[in-house]
């Protein structure tokens, strides 16, 4: 049976807009607000296969007002990118639901407040314990400078070993941050990209202390991924138990 050709058209219409319609479905949305954006265009970006790439846009006219958003299985790490601002991104932990932004043109990330995601508020309680310990780390360079200066062998000696320990403190440090909130996926996203260089036993404490969602998520699998290579690839070591460095 042969059908008019604006039937086989119009069915075709159907089945395209619905296919839109399943395509949009966004279980993550971020409603934006950026004082002094009066015209610009928006980019929610993501990492994937290992380069950042834009996965919705929205052009901004007038009050700086936008909403964004992607179909998310698991939590996880976004940018938000303006056109007009192409050096600047703002990371955000993505989850499920609204969350909000608002923010300035003039310091559009350091001005940011972003509220709806659990997750990105303990990265951000983590982030700003860090910076207390990069500040430390300042002072060490700064004094290291002044004693080679100096020459003085003994005040070198002396910030080297503090060096150290305040490198195994920030590592301790965020150990406990991730076993202290393992029902999150900031726990394995804060290993990989903070542990990713100390001891195995730190990793596989913080891997062994996730919760089954956790472990099933996109972070909890990139973890124990990485434990299981490291493994295959490093000869084994007797060093302390992550479980005695962190009682320390």
């Amino acid at each position: 049976m042969k059908y008019p050709a604006f039937i086989i058209i119009y069915s075709f219409i159907i089945i395209f807009l619905q296919s839109c319609g399943k395509s949009s479905t966004k279980s993550f949305t971020i409603e934006g607000d950026i004082k002094g954006l009066t015209k610009g265009t928006v980019y929610l970006e993501r990492v994937i296969d290992t380069l950042i790439k834009p996965i919705d846009s929205a052009n901004v006219f007038n009050n700086g007002k936008f909403t964004l958003g992607d179909n998310l299985e698991s939590p996880e790490i976004y940018y938000l990118r303006i056109k007009e601002i192409p050096n600047e991104s703002l990371l955000i932990f993505g989850e499920k639901g609204a969350i909000k932004v608002n923010s300035k043109l003039e310091k559009f990330v350091t001005s940011a407040k972003v509220s709806g995601s659990k997750n990105h508020d303990l990265l951000q309680e983590y982030k700003d314990m860090i910076q207390k310990f990069n500040g430390k780390r300042l002072d060490i360079f700064k004094a290291n400078f002044d004693a080679e200066r100096a020459n003085n062998q003994d005040k070198l000696d002396s910030l080297n070993k503090q060096y150290k320990s305040l490198v195994k403190k920030r590592y301790l440090y965020t150990a406990n941050f991730a076993v202290n909130h393992a029902d999150k996926e900031v726990a394995p996203y804060i290993a990989l990209t903070e542990l990713y260089n100390a001891n195995i036993s730190l990793l596989d404490t913080v891997n062994n202390s996730l919760t089954e969602d956790i472990k099933n998520s996109k972070y909890g699998k990139k973890l124990d991924n990485f434990i299981t290579i490291i493994k295959k690839n490093e000869p084994k070591n007797d060093s302390q138990s992550a479980q005695d460095l962190l009682n320390k």
